[in-house]
């Protein structure tokens, strides 16, 4: 007996693309010093184009505000010419953005932000906090969430399992 045709429907330009920038992420977050919980992000324009990379250095720097993610839109914004708004851009980063992550996104207007890894302890993307898209901010963010969760998780994991060794 034969098996019924089965369509595989392709997967969505987002998703792949989501993915694809995601991997990005991953890499930076490779870059990660020692003793910084290793989170990779990336702000990439209109055209797809890199703008902007950031590692975790917040210990490395002795810095509470060298998050990935902080240190991508700074980037970013510096290789702009028409001024600081990154309306048409996309935040990645490899984990959830913190409040003070996703507050810089609102403040900078990013399109955009995906992350890979949900954050339950310090989540503002939806996790503990919805900083992007509450009702009371001026400028939303489309958000996409677990893109290559299982990967970002697992680099965070393996992190803190060292630490306790």
């Amino acid at each position: 007996m034969e098996e019924p045709n089965k369509t595989v429907l392709p997967r969505p330009h987002y998703q792949t693309q989501a993915e694809a920038y995601m991997r990005l992420a991953l890499m930076e977050a490779q870059h990660a010093p020692q003793q910084d919980i290793p989170i990779g992000a990336v702000v990439v324009d209109k055209d797809g184009v890199v703008i902007g990379k950031g590692v975790n250095r917040r210990e490395a720097d002795q810095d509470p505000l060298a998050h990935a993610e902080m240190l991508a839109i700074k980037e970013a914004v510096g290789k702009r010419y028409d001024g600081w708004r990154l309306t048409d851009c996309t935040l990645i980063s490899t984990v959830e953005p913190c409040t003070m992550c996703a507050g810089a996104a609102v403040g900078a207007r990013i399109g955009k932000i995906v992350f890979g890894a949900y954050e339950p302890k310090t989540g503002a993307c939806g996790s503990i906090f919805d900083v992007v898209r509450d009702p009371a901010v001026l400028h939303r963010a489309e958000v996409i969430g677990g893109v290559l969760e299982q990967e970002c998780g697992q680099l965070v994991t393996e992190f803190f399992a060292c630490l306790r060794t």
